[in-house]
């Protein structure tokens, strides 16, 4: 893993790497999305075949509930307690996410209300690549049982008997063997065999990423989630831990950005030794060794202000603070999740800690959150006024209506004096 100063040029080298558009990527998706939108199913059919060697229909788009209760008696009582246990935090912590209603009386006769209601059907999205990620249909489905939606369709094209087990026990009733931009088509504008949906959530590889974007001005979406990135940001620590937690995020892709921001050239050199030792205990196979030569690094930073300056721009999708003090977290602006502490390893939170692993990546930190309860659920404003609150308002509504040359504004007042 290199080690390389923190310059204004680096940090613009490292930024603009992220902000480049995936042309390729787009071009593919808008290919499959138009050829679903045109063929429905049967565009999925090929896509599926084609992509992931599946043969809907000869096997079926849907997965039955049997298979999934039979999935559910194949597996281990570890696996399970240890799902359950999972699914219980997140469910604890998308319960204190979800918003609330609320009345308040603005004047006199003008009460603004505003009631929470569920979003109808939901599109959970699960990567199928060299795993299927249970903890991420966990992260997705728990959220928008608690938020009440009643349709809840999970798309993943390689589901496993773990995957299948935990959709049982977490009530999945409608589960399509389909992935890929295909997926995310069919999610969005729906086929004979596969309902159009309200919203998608989930992350996926970079095709499923552009797709996703694609269609978001016809269905709604949660963030953009593209490839995985961790920074840890310390002066001091377990120079072994904080490399093993770089290398839990290397591992999850090639493209996997991971970086150690740090003002002391001493613990960046035993980060750096500490990494490669333990790339060589990893599978030859394992992303994490390419990902840490091509994506990672440690940066030294000349201040402490200057590291946080620079963590703040990047918006990194974790960011870990294993030094534990509360003035540095005071000074962090952007990151969808914060580690505090070096005993929150970052896996912890990948699943079972009950905060959401479904984050902003690519400096979407900067603009909102991970995915929460409150991204299934739409808050409706109400208004309630009687006659009082109609005369404190009308002379007002009257005079800036005309001031915008909207007559019949002013007219809808005028009829009710």
């Amino acid at each position: 893993m290199r080690i390389v100063k923190l310059t204004a040029a680096l940090e613009k080298q490292l930024l603009r790497a992220r902000q480049h558009r995936d042309l390729e990527a787009e071009r593919v998706a808008a290919q499959i999305i138009s050829d679903v939108r045109r063929r429905g199913d049967l565009a999925v059919f090929a896509w599926a075949k084609k992509l992931d060697g599946a043969e809907l229909r000869r096997d079926g788009v849907w997965i039955s509930r049997r298979e999934m209760a039979a999935a559910a008696k194949s597996v281990g009582g570890d696996f399970v307690g240890a799902m359950q246990h999972a699914s219980r935090n997140v469910q604890r912590v998308a319960e204190k996410q979800l918003p609330r209603p609320w009345t308040v009386e603005v004047e006199s006769g003008i009460n603004i209300g505003q009631i929470v209601r569920p979003i109808e059907t939901i599109g959970c999205y699960i990567p199928g690549g060299r795993h299927a990620l249970v903890s991420t249909l966990v992260m997705t489905v728990v959220p928008a049982k608690v938020a009440g939606v009643q349709r809840v369709v999970v798309v993943c094209p390689r589901p496993n008997a773990e995957l299948l087990a935990a959709a049982h026990f977490l009530g999945v009733s409608e589960f399509a063997r389909i992935g890929g931009a295909h997926a995310i088509g069919a999610l969005a504008y729906g086929t004979k065999n596969i309902p159009r949906v309200e919203k998608i959530v989930g992350p996926g590889n970079r095709f499923v990423t552009a797709a996703k974007q694609l269609v978001s001005s016809d269905c709604a979406i949660d963030l953009p989630a593209g490839p995985t990135e961790a920074i840890i940001l310390a002066a001091r620590g377990n120079a072994r831990w904080i490399a093993a937690d770089l290398l839990a995020q290397a591992e999850h892709a090639p493209d996997a950005g991971s970086f150690f921001v740090t003002t002391s050239r001493v613990l960046a050199g035993r980060v750096q030794a500490e990494v490669a030792e333990q790339l060589q205990q990893l599978p030859g196979r394992s992303p994490a060794s390419r990902s840490i030569r091509q994506c990672g690094a440690i940066v030294l930073a000349p201040s402490l202000s200057a590291a946080y300056a620079f963590v703040n721009r990047f918006a990194p999708e974790h960011l870990s603070l294993p030094d534990h003090a509360s003035s540095l977290l005071k000074r962090c602006q952007a990151a969808g999740t914060v580690f505090l502490g070096p005993w929150a390893a970052q896996p912890l939170g990948d699943y079972a800690s009950g905060s959401n692993h479904v984050l902003p990546t690519g400096g979407w930190a900067r603009r909102r959150g991970g995915l929460s309860a409150a991204d299934f659920v739409k808050c409706i404003s109400v208004q309630s006024i009687d006659r009082r609150g109609f005369s404190r308002l009308a002379d007002d509504v009257q005079t800036l209506a005309r001031a915008e040359g909207l007559l019949a504004h002013a007219n809808a007042v005028e009829v009710r004096r």
